[in-house]
């Protein structure tokens, strides 16, 4: 699924939006997409436009609490992709109630990728999704800044 999205942002971000699902399965079979893969993607996609926000408290927006990880989170974000939420949070790219959403995708996610890459990714949905992806620069921040120390 981790390759269906990473080919959906590259060839449709500059588009502003995808293909209606029918159409986007048809392009992803094309493309060599597995039908399995590509139900659990547009699901995935789908489920994320759906976000229920209204289980959570209004007041979680604003919240100033330390998010404590569940030992299942931990097991599927490891301390790397931790670390980049809180510098997502603390950088004001995301609330803490994109934070509690955030981490329900990531989990949701299945594939053998870092957990650094899944989170990056359903940021760059999310906030596509939501037309937040105005600035390139963003995008660039997104998968450069945590990257920087891995070049060393």
């Amino acid at each position: 699924m981790f390759d269906i999205l990473v080919y959906l942002f590259e060839n449709y971000f500059e588009a502003g939006n995808c293909p209606d699902p029918a159409t986007l399965t048809r392009k992803l079979t094309m493309a060599g997409f597995e039908d399995d893969e590509i139900t659990l993607a547009l699901d995935w996609l789908s489920e994320l436009s759906e976000s229920d926000v209204n289980r959570y408290p209004a007041t979680m927006i604003e919240s100033r609490s330390f998010r404590h990880f569940s030992a299942e989170e931990m097991e599927v974000i490891d301390t790397e992709g931790r670390g980049f939420i809180l510098f997502l949070e603390q950088a004001g790219v995301i609330n803490p109630l994109q934070r509690e959403l955030l981490i329900e995708r990531v989990i949701e996610m299945d594939g053998d990728c870092a957990s650094l890459e899944k989170i990056k990714l359903v940021v760059l949905f999310d906030l596509w999704m939501q037309n937040q992806l105005s600035e390139h620069t963003l995008v660039e921040k997104l998968f450069v800044v945590s990257d920087s120390h891995s070049r060393h």
